[in-house]
């Protein structure tokens, strides 16, 4: 599989992919948007008992919205967007950090939330971003607005440049456990080696990590 060139623009790398990685990157997003609507369709009993059961646990509200970063600008400028998960925590649990660097991430989590995070079950939601186009299934895991050490470990590699995703590389291969520059270090060969069979991996080994509920941690005790 060919390895795309990175090229530097200033201070900022981005990536310069084949003519077939870009025609696959149009792709991409058909698929993407293809597969979030028939599993929305699929999944909608699913929701629906899950809503219910969040409602009955904890309240209102049923989802939990948080700004996040989307592809980047050709000049590096920043895209921001809301993504959505079921809620898992308590509504006055701090919103925009990183639930690895919580103090006590069990008193944080609702009885819901624990099994809903254990089989990543909070993600679905997500299927409503890559309809609206903010996310694909496959691509490097959008960062919190304020997550600075990821974004520019990120820039490094072009990561930054390509649509996030639901699931990717990082995510895979070590999730919550992996330091910021591996992590990085993953989303960026995974840019560069962009096409069907990259997304192939990723989305099978996602399945076995969600099963195996690998890579998830809690509290500072995880991922620098």
């Amino acid at each position: 599989m060919k390895k795309n060139k990175v090229r530097k623009s200033k201070t900022i790398y981005y990536p310069e992919f084949t003519s077939f990685q870009k025609l696959y990157l149009k792709l991409q997003r058909g698929v993407s948007f293809t597969a979030a609507l028939a599993g929305s369709i699929i999944l909608m009993p699913l929701f629906l008992f899950i809503c219910i059961w969040i409602l009955l646990d904890s309240g209102w509200p049923i989802f939990f919205v948080q700004k996040r970063t989307g592809r980047s600008m050709p000049d590096g400028t920043r895209n921001y967007f809301s993504i959505y998960k079921f809620r898992t925590m308590y509504k006055d649990t701090p919103k925009d950090m990183p639930t690895h660097m919580l103090e006590n991430p069990d008193a944080c989590i609702t009885k819901a939330g624990k099994f809903l995070r254990k089989t990543s079950l909070d993600e679905l939601p997500q299927l409503f971003n890559a309809l609206k186009g903010d996310v694909n299934l496959v691509g490097p895991r959008p960062s919190l607005y304020n997550q600075y050490d990821l974004m520019d470990e990120r820039d490094k590699y072009g990561a930054n440049f390509i649509r996030p995703g639901i699931t990717g590389l990082a995510q895979v291969m070590g999730r919550d456990e992996l330091p910021i520059p591996v992590k990085a270090r993953y989303d960026g060969i995974y840019t560069q080696h962009v096409g069907p069979i990259a997304d192939l991996f990723c989305l099978i080994r996602t399945v076995k990590v969600v099963l195996k509920e690998e890579g998830i941690v809690e509290g500072k005790q995880g991922a620098e």
